[in-house]
């Protein structure tokens, strides 16, 4: 969900700051096929469908798919912002591995989203009092929000790292020789003789 919102958010930052969406085409991130495919696993792992008759596997395939996902930010941390995300993608992994597969949600925050129990299989578990509770999903989305749930100070990080991910991709401008070289082919006069 905080991706969604730095998506929002970042691209129109981006051209304030004088960015363009050319540097978004630019950008070139290893291995896209292994994040998509990790979190498209996630997203049916959640579906009704699937979630109501995965059973025991539910844990170990969410963590399984995490663990894929961040793998591949880790082989693009060199990018400006990816650091950012890969920590709060393993200040999440942290935790749910902690809590047995599953990241606990605090029973105020699902209050304050007129929540009180969980149906189905969901990454989320109501613990009382959850391992490493710092990082679990402590905060709620005001309702007025789209797509509003709980969050973690993670789910911060990685929106917050995909957030500076697009604006400095978008504030990046061409090599200096690729420009230099294009200038060059438009001005050189053909020196070719038959």
């Amino acid at each position: 969900m905080f991706i969604l919102y730095a998506l929002v958010i970042a691209v129109p930052l981006g051209f304030v700051l004088g960015g363009r969406t050319a540097g978004l085409a630019d950008l070139r991130i290893r291995w896209p096929w292994v994040m998509t495919a990790g979190l498209v696993i996630q997203l049916a792992l959640f579906s009704p469908p699937l979630s109501a008759v995965v059973g025991g596997w539910g844990p170990v395939v969410y963590v399984a798919s995490t663990s894929v996902v961040i793998a591949a930010i880790a082989v693009n941390w060199r990018i400006t912002g990816m650091p950012i995300v890969l920590l709060g993608a393993m200040s999440n992994l942290v935790a749910i591995v902690a809590n047995g597969g599953f990241m606990p949600a605090d029973v105020g925050a699902m209050a304050q989203l007129g929540r009180h129990s969980i149906e189905g299989y969901s990454n989320s578990a109501i613990l009382a009092d959850p391992p490493l509770k710092p990082l679990t999903d402590l905060f709620a989305l005001p309702t007025w929000l789209p797509f509003h749930n709980v969050f973690s100070i993670g789910d911060v990080l990685i929106g917050v790292g995909v957030g500076i991910v697009i604006v400095a991709a978008m504030r990046t401008t061409p090599p200096s020789g690729a420009a230099t070289a294009s200038s060059n082919e438009t001005q050189a006069p053909s020196t070719n003789t038959v």
